[in-house]
Protein backbone atom coordinates (compact mmCIF):
# COMPACT_ATOMS: atom_id res chain seq x y z
CA UNK A 1 0.00 0.00 0.00
CA UNK A 2 1.41 3.55 -0.63
CA UNK A 3 0.57 6.50 1.41
CA UNK A 4 1.43 10.01 1.01
CA UNK A 5 1.87 12.55 3.47
CA UNK A 6 0.93 16.07 2.86
CA UNK A 7 2.45 18.42 5.67
CA UNK A 8 0.88 22.07 6.13
CA UNK A 9 2.34 23.23 9.15
CA UNK A 10 5.71 24.77 10.53
CA UNK A 11 8.16 21.97 12.31
CA UNK A 12 7.20 23.58 15.67
CA UNK A 13 3.87 25.78 15.45
CA UNK A 14 1.94 22.57 16.24
CA UNK A 15 2.46 18.58 16.43
CA UNK A 16 1.25 17.74 13.33
CA UNK A 17 4.38 17.90 11.10
CA UNK A 18 6.24 15.79 13.79
CA UNK A 19 2.70 13.20 14.11
CA UNK A 20 2.94 13.27 9.97
CA UNK A 21 6.28 12.28 10.26
CA UNK A 22 6.23 9.86 13.02
CA UNK A 23 3.18 7.78 11.54
CA UNK A 24 5.41 7.60 7.75
CA UNK A 25 8.09 6.20 9.11
CA UNK A 26 5.99 3.77 11.36
CA UNK A 27 3.81 2.41 8.62
CA UNK A 28 6.65 2.07 6.36
CA UNK A 29 8.19 -0.22 8.99
CA UNK A 30 6.29 -2.73 6.72
CA UNK A 31 7.96 -3.24 3.19
CA UNK A 32 4.72 -4.11 1.95
CA UNK A 33 4.06 -0.24 2.59
CA UNK A 34 5.55 2.83 1.17
CA UNK A 35 5.17 6.86 1.75
CA UNK A 36 6.18 10.12 0.73
CA UNK A 37 5.80 13.34 2.55
CA UNK A 38 4.97 16.41 0.79
CA UNK A 39 5.75 19.53 2.30
CA UNK A 40 3.62 22.62 1.56
CA UNK A 41 2.55 26.31 3.08
CA UNK A 42 4.46 26.73 6.54
CA UNK A 43 4.85 22.95 6.15
CA UNK A 44 7.98 23.78 3.49
CA UNK A 45 10.77 24.64 6.77
CA UNK A 46 10.06 21.20 8.19
CA UNK A 47 12.33 20.22 5.16
CA UNK A 48 15.23 23.13 5.76
CA UNK A 49 18.74 22.50 7.44
CA UNK A 50 20.04 23.70 11.11
CA UNK A 51 16.75 24.27 12.99
CA UNK A 52 17.09 25.31 16.77
CA UNK A 53 14.94 23.01 18.51
CA UNK A 54 12.67 24.76 21.09
CA UNK A 55 13.01 23.27 24.35
CA UNK A 56 11.25 19.92 25.19
CA UNK A 57 10.38 19.57 21.15
CA UNK A 58 11.15 16.94 19.07
CA UNK A 59 13.95 17.36 16.65
CA UNK A 60 11.74 17.30 13.58
CA UNK A 61 15.54 17.46 11.48
CA UNK A 62 16.67 14.03 12.53
CA UNK A 63 12.79 12.84 12.40
CA UNK A 64 12.83 13.43 8.52
CA UNK A 65 16.58 12.45 7.64
CA UNK A 66 16.11 8.98 9.51
CA UNK A 67 13.03 8.57 7.29
CA UNK A 68 14.77 9.88 3.78
CA UNK A 69 17.73 7.42 4.70
CA UNK A 70 15.70 4.83 4.25
CA UNK A 71 15.37 5.58 0.74
CA UNK A 72 11.92 7.27 0.96
CA UNK A 73 11.15 10.48 -1.08
CA UNK A 74 9.94 14.27 0.67
CA UNK A 75 9.09 17.26 -1.86
CA UNK A 76 8.68 20.53 -1.12
CA UNK A 77 6.52 23.09 -2.82
CA UNK A 78 8.62 25.29 -5.16
CA UNK A 79 6.25 27.55 -4.94
CA UNK A 80 5.91 27.79 -1.40
CA UNK A 81 9.45 28.08 -1.47
CA UNK A 82 9.82 30.63 -3.47
CA UNK A 83 7.06 32.83 -1.28
CA UNK A 84 9.53 32.28 1.99
CA UNK A 85 12.57 33.24 0.52
CA UNK A 86 14.23 29.39 1.01
CA UNK A 87 17.31 28.12 -1.24
CA UNK A 88 17.42 24.64 -2.79
CA UNK A 89 20.80 24.36 -0.90
CA UNK A 90 19.18 24.79 2.66
CA UNK A 91 17.12 21.43 2.21
CA UNK A 92 18.10 18.85 3.95
CA UNK A 93 20.13 16.08 2.29
CA UNK A 94 17.47 13.45 0.46
CA UNK A 95 14.37 15.94 0.05
CA UNK A 96 14.01 18.03 -2.58
CA UNK A 97 11.82 21.09 -4.29
CA UNK A 98 9.39 19.85 -6.02
CA UNK A 99 6.11 21.30 -7.84
CA UNK A 100 2.32 20.99 -7.73
CA UNK A 101 2.94 18.55 -10.86
CA UNK A 102 4.96 15.99 -9.13
CA UNK A 103 2.49 16.27 -5.68
CA UNK A 104 -0.34 15.36 -8.47
CA UNK A 105 1.06 12.68 -9.94
CA UNK A 106 2.06 11.29 -6.23
CA UNK A 107 -1.45 12.04 -5.45
CA UNK A 108 -2.50 9.83 -8.37
CA UNK A 109 -0.47 6.92 -7.40
CA UNK A 110 -1.28 6.90 -3.78
CA UNK A 111 -3.69 4.47 -2.11
CA UNK A 112 -4.14 6.90 0.98
CA UNK A 113 -3.63 10.73 0.93
CA UNK A 114 -3.53 12.23 4.60
CA UNK A 115 -3.29 15.71 5.33
CA UNK A 116 -1.99 17.05 8.21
Amino acid sequence: MDYLFVINDAPYASERAYNAIRFATSLTSNPDRTAKLFFVGEGVWCAVTNHKVPGGQHDIESMLREFLAAGRHAGVCRTCMDARGIATETLIQGAHRSSMDELGAWTAEADKILVF
